[in-house]
């Protein structure tokens, strides 16, 4: 510390300026070439700004290769700095050059580092959609390079974008093999463009179908009805071919390959052949073209033998089945008909299949013959005796028969005595007793059935029929014992606000009984299941019905008439010798029975005995 102020003292004569810090000049550097002032150094950087371009980040500029490296190109745009760009996106230029001018898109003017971030690949594509978008919009005729096959048709290099081109998009005919087309250069045009996707179809089909269109126009010219032209079999369909008669479709449909008839156009023709065509009709403003190959040919109808008349018989084989009949064909390209109601004499039509399947060989009779519209109706029962020619002798009325049930309705029974004949057996004819509200009730589907002929009608080929009649009508006896005042036993079946049904299990008889006749002694009304005795109030036998009533057997107990001398009144005499005399009836019946409701009768009969018996013990 001592030596320091001996200095400080010792140059005391020695005075130091210490500046003042807010005059200091930050931007003096203090070197000898910095002779600028502020405002000269300002104007000096503006001109030199003048000297370079000024861009813009995401815009495409053209640059100059101006070195190459192993790995990356040095690329200047006129910029304060240059650009590196990798040697990878420049594989479509092998022979890439100091001094080469390119297109590159300025993705960064300037990074963290500082540096200038740019991309040919980015600028080639965005030119490249823009051309592709263009060539759509313009409908222009491009050049693309076949790439690749892919699913569904081929990868195509359109200005440098990946275009697909569908399988159906080749050619106008089917392709078979992609691979064919896979290292082409082929022309397109553009038909769709998918802006979210980036997505590219092409088409070189458009191409040719546009060549073909001015083909058709002049082919179309020179055409006429009944020209025959080669043509090739381009397309088979369920339903015809499609023709190449040399620039323009045609279409033979399935019935104007053959006379005869056929299921599948390729039982006559197939792919590729060539065959001779003649054309039926054609629309020039559709340019659609009817063919024919049947049309020359002979029609077959016109070496149909013309002695064939009605009622000929000719043979055939059955070519389709229908619901409504049979097709025969009689000789190639000529067919008849035999309609199902045709096939057999009976009334119930049945299904073609039943009688007759596709390659039967059949005699069948003409029943129609028409050249003029080519139509032939046949017959196939008309070989066969009509049962009904004969119906009266073997079916005369009163005569009995086993018949099978083949249909119901509501108001009766169809049953077939044999094949071709038929009767009906109303619902009333079926049963005497029985209240039967369908036909289901009382028999089913192919059972058999006694009956007996009511009534023939010969020429309706109608015949009415009746099972009931069988036996006897046992209202004739029930009559003696259910006639009005009689009482019997029986059970209360439903009750409505009308009355009751009531069944006399004896008798097996169903009789009804008013609401206000169900009434009990006691003041109550009777219910369903309950066996009581009843009155008959009235009887009708061609109605068969019985009216009774609980309420009379207790109100009007005092006898009708007078008393015979046995102490009994006249009225329960009488009914002592009715009821005997129906007991006999039934016994007669019943001996004389084979057939029909016995069970019924012979209750009927035991009901008789025990009141017969009973009348005898009073």
């Amino acid at each position: 510390m001592a030596n320091t102020s001996n200095i400080l003292e010792n140059n005391s004569a020695v005075q130091f300026a210490i500046p003042d810090p807010n005059d200091f000049d930050w931007n003096d550097t203090g070197k000898a070439v910095d002779t600028y002032k502020s405002d000269e150094r300002t104007k000096q950087e503006a001109l030199y700004d003048q000297t370079l371009n000024q861009v813009l980040e995401r815009e495409i500029v053209m640059g100059e290769i101006i070195g190459l490296t192993s790995k990356e190109a040095v690329v200047n745009i006129g910029y304060k700095s240059d650009g590196l760009i990798p040697l990878a996106e420049f594989r479509h230029m092998p022979d890439l050059k100091v001094g080469d001018k390119i297109e590159v898109y300025v993705e960064t003017a300037e990074d963290k580092n500082g540096q200038l971030i740019l991309s040919h690949k980015k600028a080639r594509a965005m030119k490249s959609w823009e051309r592709v978008n263009e060539a759509l919009e313009k409908d222009e005729i491009i050049t693309g390079y076949v790439k690749c096959r892919t699913k569904g048709g081929l990868i195509v290099d359109v200005f440098g974008i990946e275009a697909f081109l569908p399988g159906s998009q080749i050619d106008v005919k089917p392709i078979r093999d992609y691979d064919v087309y896979v290292g082409k250069t082929m022309e397109f045009k553009i038909v769709k463009i998918n802006q979210e996707f980036k997505n590219v179809v092409v088409s070189h089909k458009v191409l040719i179908e546009n060549e073909m269109e001015k083909q058709k126009v002049e082919i179309m010219s020179k055409l006429e009805k009944g020209q025959v032209l080669e043509g090739t079999v381009k397309n088979i369909t369920s339903y015809g071919v499609f023709m190449d008669l040399g620039g323009v479709d045609g279409l033979l449909h399935i019935t104007d390959i053959s006379w005869g008839r056929i299921t599948h156009p390729e039982e006559v023709l197939k792919l590729d052949e060539k065959i001779n065509v003649v054309i039926l009709d054609f629309d020039d403003e559709k340019k659609r073209i009817a063919l024919g190959l049947k049309q020359l040919t002979p029609q077959p109808w016109e070496s149909l033998d013309k002695e064939l008349k009605q009622a000929d018989k000719v043979k055939g084989r059955v070519v389709v089945l229908t619901d409504y009949g049979a097709f025969v064909e009689i000789i190639p390209g000529v067919e008849g008909l035999i309609h199902v109601s045709e096939m057999s004499w009976s009334q119930h039509l049945r299904s073609p299949q039943d009688f007759l399947k596709v390659g039967d060989e059949v005699e069948t009779m003409i029943l129609s013959i028409d050249r003029d519209e080519h139509k032939m109706s046949l017959g196939l029962k008309q070989l066969s005796p009509d049962p009904w020619g004969q119906i009266l002798e073997k079916y005369p009325v009163g005569s009995k028969h086993k018949a099978k049930v083949r249909n119901f309705t509501n108001f009766g029974v169809f049953v077939e005595l044999e094949e071709g004949v038929d009767g009906l057996i109303h619902i009333s004819d079926l049963s005497w007793n029985k209240k039967i509200k369908h036909p289901a009730e009382f028999t089913k589907i192919g059972e058999e059935l006694d009956v007996v002929v009511l009534e023939v009608d010969v020429e309706n080929r109608r015949l009415s029929l009746g099972h009931k009649q069988l036996e006897d009508n046992p209202w004739d006896t029930y009559e003696s014992v259910l006639g009005v005042g009689n009482l019997q036993e029986g059970v209360i079946g439903k009750v409505t606000d009308k009355g009751a049904s009531v069944l006399f299990n004896s008798f097996g008889v169903e009789a009804f009984a008013p609401y206000r006749q169900l009434q009990k002694e006691d003041g109550t009304i009777a219910k369903e299941g309950e066996t009581l005795e009843f009155k008959v109030i009235e009887f009708s036998k061609e109605n068969r019905r019985v009216v009774v009533s609980h309420l009379r057997v207790y109100d009007e107990k005092a006898p009708i008439g007078k008393t015979t001398e046995g102490g009994e009144t006249e009225k329960g005499a009488s009914q002592q010798s009715t009821t005997q005399k129906a007991v006999k009836k039934i016994k007669e019946s019943q001996e004389k029975s084979t057939l029909g409701d016995i069970d019924a009768l012979a209750a009927l009969k035991m009901s008789m005995e025990a009141s017969e018996k009973k009348t005898d013990e009073n």
